[in-house]
């Protein structure tokens, strides 16, 4: 028996190719998103009864960055040189990756309250491919937030 739409969007996981990135207020369209994370520094500490009571994990709250890895993307509806000028400028910028349903809407997100971008490469060149327009942006993180919508 087919189910509803509703009981699918409540029962079936979201695909992860739907989503949508923004950077400040500039949308950017990439095929892949990779190295968004949430960590933690750690520790573990043994101690004289670490024989019986195993050892301690103690966690950090420490601010360190991360790399994220943004492939073959374009910048939607801003300057064709945003992403250059953001690589020159050096500064930091908050950023978003949403996770939509099927009909387009932000369910989940995760949200860079810094991301400094460090590298910005060009795809090849040439008149038989339809590559787009940026092959890979490296960006540098910190303090990521994984949050409902």
């Amino acid at each position: 028996m087919a189910q509803s739409t509703d009981n699918q969007r409540t029962s079936y996981p979201l695909a992860a190719y739907n989503f949508r990135v923004k950077v400040g207020e500039a949308s950017m369209s990439f095929t892949e998103v990779s190295g968004l994370a949430a960590e933690r520094e750690h520790v573990t500490y043994a101690h004289g009864l670490s024989f019986q009571e195993g050892p301690v994990i103690m966690t950090f709250n420490s601010k360190r960055f991360t790399p994220v890895t943004c492939k073959r993307g374009t910048v939607l509806g801003a300057d064709p040189l945003f992403l250059f000028n953001w690589l020159e400028k050096r500064d930091s910028r908050s950023m978003e990756v949403s996770l939509c349903d099927a009909t387009g809407a932000a369910v989940l997100a995760w949200k860079v309250a810094v991301a400094v971008p460090v590298g910005l490469k060009a795809p090849a060149f040439s008149a038989t491919t339809n590559d787009a327009v940026v092959d890979t942006l490296e960006l540098q993180v910190r303090e990521v937030s994984f949050v409902r919508l």
